[in-house]
């Protein structure tokens, strides 16, 4: 059946109750006003997006537009591309990550290439070595408790485990350790 742009849809006549049901929509005419609104709701539940949602509609209808000879049941094949490209469009979504950071004027930049800029990577630079000077100051116990947490992700209770410490003493230790290096970088010139 060729896409009519004109001409009123047919009843259609429902066979297990033998009543005559809502007009099928024959026309992509008729499917879009039929099926925008309860597309746009599905799509919108799906991505949580307005705009995104109308995007996903409307090159859904786009692409039935083109193949409107072939598809049989216009309805779910509009429903199931709206789904897939909502899945697509969540999937690409979770690539991004904004790089989004305030400076001092409390302004937000974004990095554009996601590499810091000269300055930027020697301030930071100078504050890793002054972090790792910092760290070797500590008592070898908190400096291990320290590497423990950050570098191995270790929780309290795994690290009691391996140290043979107590908890409230791994947290003890752990507390005072991070104060201590707070104090010696802030000292030093770096912002904590």
């Amino acid at each position: 059946m060729a896409p009519s742009m004109s001409g009123a849809a047919m009843p259609v006549v429902d066979s297990e109750n033998s009543e005559i049901a809502a007009p099928a929509p024959e026309t992509l005419e008729a499917l879009f006003v039929a099926l925008e609104g309860p597309l746009l709701g599905y799509a919108q539940r799906l991505v949580r997006d307005t705009e995104a949602a109308q995007d996903l509609v409307q090159e859904a209808f786009m692409k039935l537009h083109v193949k409107f000879d072939e598809v049989k049941l216009p309805k779910s094949w509009l429903f199931r591309t709206v789904h897939n490209r909502a899945l697509n469009h969540i999937r690409d979504g979770r690539k991004i990550v904004p790089l989004e950071f305030s400076d001092d004027s409390g302004e937000e930049r974004q990095l554009v290439d996601g590499k810091a800029l000269p300055d930027e990577y020697i301030e930071r630079m100078e504050t890793i070595g002054q972090a790792r000077l910092s760290l070797e100051a500590l008592d070898e116990r908190s400096a291990q408790l320290i590497r423990m947490k950050f570098n191995d992700e270790l929780s309290y209770k795994q690290m009691a485990a391996e140290t043979g410490l107590s908890v409230g003493n791994v947290g003890y230790i752990l507390h005072h350790a991070l104060k201590r290096l707070a104090t010696e970088l802030e000292t030093s010139g770096v912002s904590v």
